[in-house]
């Protein structure tokens, strides 16, 4: 049975560039969008069943969102290439400056993408899959799958089950999937992802780079970041930066005997004092009597 979407949207200041390309299947629904954003338009969606949403081009310097409040200006962040907004989870969105974008929509009736997922990792996984919010702009892999659908949809050349399989594939390459056993399937940095945020750090001698900005390096947000961070590494971003900054540390403990105020002011701690205590906190003993150890071997 055809599916429709039961969705709540308003929106100021967005046009329509062309017609919307769209088709209905068994629990799902596909279309494709072409608009244009004025400076200052603003948009609420909610929809009972969850979505994916993909640009194919990079909005995120130009339309923000939040998930809790369309007011509080704090809660807005950048939008993502892809995003899978779970059932019922209101979304509001702003923009910037003029901009025309394209966008593929893809809704799908809970029941339908509970099914789907429950036959490869179980009920109680899928549940906790599609509870789970996704946004990134790692769209490498389920772009070309992507244009495959927008294809179907501007004409249809194949039977549905070919893209209902489109879709499914693209559920599984975005969502945050647990596997049978409990083990995070996705919900990973990238290779390409993480190299940035390290040259980032990097590039900043390793001292006062904040979570928001480790994050906006990569376009996500600061709360998603921290949780796919720490999937990816094992530690929080600032379990990780401390680490770091503690090897750079050592390096300049053995390297001319650089005097520990010195190193604490080029590695970002507040004082001598500070660099001290973090550094007890992760080696076990003071800068002093590490470096004493170290160059009296």
């Amino acid at each position: 049975m055809s599916f429709m979407p039961a969705m709540t949207w308003r929106t100021e200041g967005i046009s329509v560039r062309a017609p919307v390309k769209w088709r209905a299947f068994d629990g799902m629904m596909g279309a494709f969008w072409e608009a244009e954003c004025h400076g200052g338009a603003t948009g609420y969606y909610l929809a009972e069943d969850p979505r994916i949403m993909i640009f194919f081009d990079n909005v995120s310097g130009i339309i923000t969102l939040s998930n809790s409040s369309a007011g509080d200006m704090t809660c807005f962040r950048p939008m993502q290439r892809a995003h899978y907004i779970p059932a019922g989870m209101p979304m509001w969105t702003r923009t910037e400056t003029l901009h025309a974008f394209a966008h593929l929509n893809l809704h799908i009736h809970k029941d339908r993408l509970l099914r789907f997922l429950t036959q490869s990792i179980g009920r109680s996984a899928a549940l906790e899959a599609m509870r789970r919010p996704v946004e990134t702009q790692d769209v490498d892999a389920i772009e070309p799958l992507a244009r495959l659908v927008v294809d179907e949809l501007a004409q249809p050349t194949r039977h549905p089950i070919f893209i209902e399989s489109l879709v499914g594939s693209i559920v599984a390459g975005l969502l945050d999937i647990n596997d049978a056993t409990g083990s995070r399937c996705a919900g990973r940095l990238t290779q390409a992802q993480m190299k940035k945020v390290v040259a980032h750090v990097e590039s900043r001698g390793f001292g006062r780079v904040t979570v928001a900005e480790m994050a906006s390096v990569v376009g996500l947000s600061e709360s998603w970041f921290a949780t796919v961070f720490k999937q990816t590494t094992g530690e929080t971003p600032l379990q990780w930066k401390l680490a770091r900054r503690i090897d750079m540390a050592k390096q300049m403990l053995l390297e001319n005997h650089h005097p520990l105020a010195e190193i604490a002011d080029r590695l970002g701690f507040s004082d001598q004092a500070h660099l001290t205590k973090a550094f007890r906190q992760v080696v076990g003993e003071t800068p002093a009597a590490w470096r004493r150890t170290r160059l009296s071997a």
